[in-house]
């Protein structure tokens, strides 16, 4: 009597790789695509709080916009933990880390992608745009 055992070959066992292998070629550029699109989603998001803070602040002191300082998450009254309109400053996500939080005044959007600021904010009409993104606020392709 001969005994057959229950073992994969080698040729099958390649095969089964060879197929994971693809699968994986197919599947992995997707959820990078899917990264790019949480940090826009996430940004426009900051955005649109931000929007929404600066004009509770205007409405609330009397037509003033706040006090807002250039640089690293320098939001003034408009951000704070106890009373202010946001909690903590934005982080626009489609910029480098490093400068997510970083407030430059300015009059229009950007005109490309970002590295120096995470946010572009004209304290005279309290328009603010996402470091990164065009005026219609659509993000341009990181490099």
């Amino acid at each position: 009597m001969m005994r057959h055992r229950a073992a994969f070959t080698l040729v099958e066992i390649l095969i089964v790789v060879v197929i994971l292998g693809i699968l994986a070629a197919i599947v992995v550029p997707q959820f990078a695509s899917a990264t790019n699109d949480a940090s826009q989603v996430a940004a426009k998001d900051q955005l649109t709080k931000l929007r929404r803070a600066l004009a509770a602040y205007y409405v609330r002191n009397g037509g003033v916009y706040p006090d807002v300082q250039a640089g690293d998450g320098t939001w003034g009254a408009l951000v704070s933990t106890t009373g202010g309109f946001m909690r903590e400053a934005p982080i626009n996500s489609w910029v480098p880390a490093g400068v997510s939080r970083q407030v430059v005044f300015g009059t229009t959007a950007d005109s490309g992608y970002q590295t120096s600021h995470g946010w572009i904010y004209n304290p005279l009409t309290g328009e603010v745009w996402a470091g990164g993104f065009d005026v219609s606020d659509n993000p341009y392709p990181r490099p």
